[in-house]
């Protein structure tokens, strides 16, 4: 791909968009840079003064301006004024993801899924560095993929955890290795409808070949009726039923089988150091991945019994006068809340609430079944969920307005043998910047107990 002489507009000023224009204007681009805050609002780091060729921060450019790109960033609608301008303007529209892809040398493995991305990111990453390759964990995650994009050679591997919204800009993007891990109801205030959310994440294997590999949960009825329309070799993975070929459970191991070929025991459950079912199913895929990759089974199975897993996904965070503190601050939607919750079993005091995607909270009170001793709510959603329990009988809850007070009212109420789990069932945008600065409060609040 051309940089050199070329004009883009970088819009949206996040982690992604300052690394694409930072990366621009290193190779000779003409950077332009949009967001729609107001230039008082922008950070100074992001302008790198003298470099840039324009701003547009709380303004769209004017209509008989041109651009060769405009470069998205994924926390921006396609229904949105500057991506329409983009339309008309602009030559080509794409994100980071895409842009990154164009620019770097070596394999991806991409992964995407309504859950369990993170974790299994994380997990492929180890396998791989434990493998000995170069290894690049980036995208969703929190590292941008054109920061890697930029050092890596031929033999690099990414392991890139991508959402709808990145990979509702690809165009080219084609991994050696895709996932999907599992579709369930999130981020219906964008997608509008679960067909489309489905579509945007089945870009992720749009463009690979006969050569390439798909995995995919047998389990998730919604992520496996994708398969039929991908190019790639298909390879399932389930944690209920054994398998013909693909990876699976039996006997109490985590075994994978080719066609043709004998079944590998790749390594036992009981190996897996991350409590919850859906933990396994994460495990499966992160191994069935790094298989069709070229990994051999004993460097998966180290990985696998060394991983701790990831912050923010069920974190142990201490234990107080016997009362366990689990920071699950990114369960930002019913299904991960849930599994969140199904693995801590029972004695739970819930932290819940947050920014509202219009998900239906009634199937996720419902499926407390006794484990959720009292609720704490704040956020949009508060009240919405409030109706839900309603809805369903259950009465223990209280509405608050901070998560510090949630967690004093935990922190009361608990006695030993009590868990206290921070796991919202929604997004942390209206009171928090990110799921991580969520979090990090939740921490610091248990550890000032201590």
């Amino acid at each position: 791909m051309e940089i050199k002489g070329k004009s883009f507009l970088v819009a949206g000023m996040g982690k992604s968009g300052i690394a694409a224009a930072r990366v621009l204007l290193r190779d000779g681009g003409k950077v332009f840079l949009y967001d729609k805050k107001a230039e008082g609002e922008i950070p100074e780091a992001v302008v790198e003064a003298g470099r840039i060729s324009g701003e547009y921060f709380g303004k769209i450019p004017e209509a008989s301006e041109k651009f060769d790109y405009l470069v998205i960033s994924p926390g921006i609608p396609l229904d949105e004024e500057i991506a329409a301008f983009g339309k008309s303007n602009c030559g080509e529209i794409m994100g980071e993801l895409e842009l990154a892809y164009r620019l770097s040398r070596g394999s991806y493995i991409a992964i995407t899924g309504t859950n369990g991305k993170t974790t299994t990111t994380s997990l492929v990453g180890e396998i791989l560095e434990k493998a000995g390759r170069e290894t690049y964990v980036v995208g969703n995650i929190g590292y941008p993929v054109i920061d890697a994009a930029e050092k890596s050679t031929e033999n690099g591997w990414f392991a890139a955890e991508v959402s709808s919204f990145q990979l509702e800009t690809t165009k080219d993007f084609a991994p050696k290795v895709s996932a999907i891990l599992n579709v369930t109801p999130d981020h219906l205030n964008r997608h509008k409808t679960m067909e489309n959310y489905a579509a945007a994440k089945a870009k992720v294997f749009e463009n690979q070949t006969a050569d390439d590999y798909f995995v995919v949960n047998k389990d998730n009825k919604e992520a496996f009726e994708l398969a039929v329309n991908c190019p790639a070799q298909v390879v399932a993975f389930s944690r209920l039923e054994e398998l013909e070929e693909g990876c699976f459970v039996k006997d109490g191991a985590i075994v994978i089988k080719k066609s043709c070929e004998e079944a590998v025991e790749l390594c036992k459950i009981s190996d897996i150091g991350i409590p919850g079912v859906h933990n396994v199913e994460n495990v499966l895929a992160a191994a069935a991945m790094c298989y069709c990759a070229g990994v051999r089974a004993e460097v998966i199975a180290e990985a696998v019994k060394a991983f701790k897993g990831v912050e923010h996904r069920i974190e142990f965070v201490a234990e107080v006068d016997g009362v366990k503190y689990y920071n699950d601050s990114k369960g930002t939607n019913t299904d991960a809340a849930g599994k969140a919750i199904d693995a801590l079993e029972k004695n739970i005091y819930l932290l819940a609430g947050g920014y509202d995607k219009k998900e239906d909270f009634n199937p996720f009170v419902a499926s407390f079944n006794g484990r959720v001793k009292h609720m704490y709510l704040i956020g949009a959603t508060s009240p919405i969920i409030a109706e839900a329990c309603e809805r369903n009988g259950f009465k223990a809850y209280t509405e608050l307005n901070t998560l510090k007070e949630c967690i004093m009212e935990a922190k009361a109420a608990a006695k030993p043998g009590d868990i206290v789990l921070l796991s919202p069932a929604c997004a942390s945008w209206g009171m928090y910047n990110n799921y991580e600065e969520r979090g990090a409060e939740f921490k610091a609040c248990v550890r000032g107990f201590l």
